[in-house]
């Protein structure tokens, strides 16, 4: 068993899980707090890997199989698939926060969201144990799969990949996006994993993290076909505005002629988590334990966190619960800390007071206990965090318009803090006007 690990950058505190009633003393909006946080928990433990593996996994018979298991919650599910089948080998690679040893497998710790040598170190020994596959492979998949397994194609550094990387999020391209360009940049996406393991059948469980549940998007779809072709990642890059700011030989790759690989082996693949699941299981959490009505979006909540604001704002027309999943995105203009949750969640305090909406309270909070480069989940606010934020000298706008929000809501001690949750299936949200 090896672990390889390494200190996170950054960090800004120890992480904690927030404590709703140390930040208002009103009741009503303390017992808000409470039931906005056992809701968002609900959800989380609806998308339990391990569970959701043993379910996926009864019945089915595997030879020793080699284990690949790959993203946030890769160790609990390879823990999980341990206990149903007998492996020739087990590969686990995931953040540093969800890293610990596992007893019969390799675990290999790499950096999220930005790719480092690590991961690129896990990604070749990844393909090493592929190549002696010796005729079933059981591949666990979940969400950060892209930058914990950094594969560079020929001609491209990992250096000039994490670039990339960091254009892409900066930009405000959604997953599906980013990953139609990661997989052009990599050996092991996109299929990848299937043409290392052949002639080995490949049985892939996955977890998703992306709203749409697209197979070829989740960590960029290491065994299924491509989300779209090279000229559609230039096409997108151009889109996004960030063609020419990329590395000369991310662009020289993207628009080369390749040679044809041929067709993909086949291999069998099945969805055994998702965020429309875990919102049902708030919707069921809340049903048994509110006075009002609940209301469950139809739609993932999707796009710039400014417009996601509005919409969620636009539905509270009635006291009651109203609940969200989805995946937003932030165009980054400034020099300040934070994540999409954090700053969804502010800017809903905002729009709420600008339209008199008072006795509520809403949660945005990230699947995996992390929103952005910071130590946070996301955010939950109510209607004195605009005053708190004041208090401590605080302007919003200032603080939204520096990307700033972790610093804009630890002011008004509005943090959602829950420390790695070992899963990830994107964001949930939700708001309770009383």
């Amino acid at each position: 068993m090896t672990v390889t690990n390494a200190p996170r950058a950054n960090d800004p505190m120890k992480s904690t899980v927030t404590d709703p009633s140390a930040v208002t003393d009103a009741p009503a909006t303390a017992d808000m707090r409470h039931t906005a946080l056992r809701l968002f928990e609900a959800g989380v433990a609806q998308a339990d890997p391990a569970a959701a593996v043993e379910a996926a996994l009864a019945g089915r018979r595997f030879h020793n199989p080699l284990v690949i298991a790959i993203g946030k919650a890769a160790r609990t599910m390879a823990e999980a698939a341990m206990r149903h089948v007998t492996p020739d080998m087990v590969v686990v690679v995931t953040n540093y926060e969800n890293a610990s040893p596992l007893e019969g497998a390799e675990v290999h710790a790499a950096a999220h969201p930005v790719p480092d040598i690590q991961g690129a170190r896990a990604a070749l020994r990844v393909e090493q144990v592929l190549a002696h596959a010796k005729g079933e492979v059981l591949a666990l998949i979940s969400g950060g799969g892209s930058a914990l397994l950094p594969a560079p194609v020929t001609g491209v550094t990992l250096e000039e990949k994490a670039e990339t990387n960091r254009l892409l999020l900066a930009s405000g391209a959604d997953i599906v996006t980013m990953n139609l360009v990661r997989q052009h940049l990599s050996r092991l996406k996109g299929g990848g994993i299937l043409r290392a393991a052949y002639p080995s059948k490949v049985t892939t469980l996955v977890l998703s993290d992306v709203v749409s549940d697209d197979f070829r998007a989740i960590a960029s779809g290491p065994t299924v076909s491509p989300i779209g072709t090279p000229e559609e990642a230039v096409e997108a890059l151009k889109a996004l505005g960030v063609w020419d700011r990329l590395p000369v030989s991310v662009r020289t790759h993207l628009t080369q002629d390749l040679p044809d690989m041929g067709a993909l082996p086949e291999g069998e693949i099945e969805l055994i988590g998702s965020n429309a699941r875990s919102v049902a299981a708030m919707a069921r959490a809340a049903g048994g334990g509110v006075t009002h009505g609940v209301h469950v979006f139809p739609v993932p909540l999707e796009g710039d966190v400014a417009d996601a604001a509005e919409v969620i704002v636009d539905c509270v027309t009635e006291n009651g619960v109203y609940l969200f999943g989805g995946e937003t995105t932030v165009k980054i203009k400034g020099d300040g800390l934070g994540g999409r949750n954090q700053e969804l969640a502010l800017r809903v305090a905002q729009l709420a007071a600008a339209r008199g909406i008072t006795d509520y309270v809403f949660l945005s909070g990230g699947t995996d206990g992390r929103d952005g480069p910071t130590d946070a989940a996301g955010g939950m606010v109510d209607d004195g965090t605009l005053t708190r934020m004041a208090a401590a000298g605080l302007d919003p706008d200032d603080v939204l318009a520096r990307n700033d929000s972790y610093h804009g809501l630890a002011a008004a001690g509005d943090l959602l803090q829950t420390g790695a949750t070992g899963t990830n299936v994107a964001d949930l949200q939700v708001f309770i006007k009383a």
